[in-house]
């Protein structure tokens, strides 16, 4: 049975030995060999005479399947090589292999020997192209366009060039000059570069950090000030008090700073508390009004 791209092997599963088949003729000490056992050299001769004879099929048979599912079987450990260029990220090393098999799966499509290059080298940008893509669309904790994920890329590698040659993290200036960029988009790309992860709100402090005792995260936010709703009133109210008649400035005045009730107003300016009551109304309708038209 030819090998099956849709039931794929994990990466530290042994590789079948290539079965024999009319579609390809292959030198008989081969054909015993497990495909993930044939060196570099045989791998490479072998694709050029499996590539040629998948040129003369048809897509859609079952020699075409055969050949094809063969070519990537064979060439999975460019898949391995590259995948291992990310063994640091936090995705298992199993997903990164299964992404870079879709772009082994995509180079052999679009190949042809007559480009006249070796197949590795025409496959390996496409593997790692698509390892990359994954990451880019599925590793930041918010999403961010594509332009301030690839700034981000360019802002790290020029901010460790720089840290070595000044022996000190760079400056904005420094990044804007190096990237040949304005400082303001150093700057937007380094606050979307916080969005590529994200801490938990319920996460507990590490001893490490001296943090020993503290709740989490979220026990620690600020609480909601719920003054804060009357500033917006308050910096509207100034203007439409200091258009008033000066009385009727002193009588909020009296009121609501020094708390004085209307008949204490009232002997403060030699009028009745009545008086002062008719006035305090208007008053307050006048600036209520303004308010509504305000808004």
């Amino acid at each position: 049975m030819s090998p099956r791209l849709d039931a794929p092997r994990t990466p530290d599963a042994p590789s079948a030995a290539l079965p024999r088949h009319p579609a390809v003729d292959l030198p008989d000490r081969l054909h015993d060999t497990p495909l993930d056992r044939i060196g570099p050299v045989d791998a490479r001769a072998l694709s050029k005479q499996l590539f040629a004879r998948l040129s003369e099929l048809e897509e859609g048979t079952h020699e075409y399947a055969y050949v094809r599912n063969t070519l990537v079987e064979l060439n999975l450990a460019l898949v391995r090589f590259a995948a291992a260029r990310f063994g640091t990220r936090s995705e298992p090393m199993e997903d990164i292999v299964q992404v870079g098999t879709i772009g082994l799966i995509k180079a052999i499509d679009r190949f042809e020997l007559t480009r006249g290059v070796e197949f590795p080298t025409f496959a390996m940008p496409t593997i790692i192209g698509e390892i990359k893509r994954f990451f880019r669309d599925t590793s930041w904790s918010v999403h961010v366009p594509r332009r301030l994920q690839e700034l981000r890329l360019d802002l790290a590698r020029a901010g460790d060039a720089l840290a070595q040659r000044l022996d000190r993290a760079p400056t904005v200036a420094e990044l804007a000059e190096e990237l040949g960029i304005e400082q303001q988009e150093v700057v937007e790309g380094l606050a979307a570069s916080n969005a590529y992860t994200a801490a938990s709100l319920d996460a507990q402090p590490d001893e490490e950090d001296g943090a020993g005792g503290e709740a989490a995260l979220a026990d620690r936010l600020g609480y909601e000030d719920h003054g804060l709703t009357g500033i917006e009133y308050i910096a509207s109210l100034k203007p439409m008090i200091a258009s008033l008649p000066a009385r009727e400035r002193q009588i909020l005045s009296l009121r609501f700073v020094s708390g004085l009730t209307q008949s204490e107003i009232g002997a403060e300016l030699g009028i009745s508390q009545m008086h002062v009551s008719r006035l305090l109304s208007r008053t307050l309708g006048r600036l209520r009004r303004g308010l509504t038209l305000e808004e």
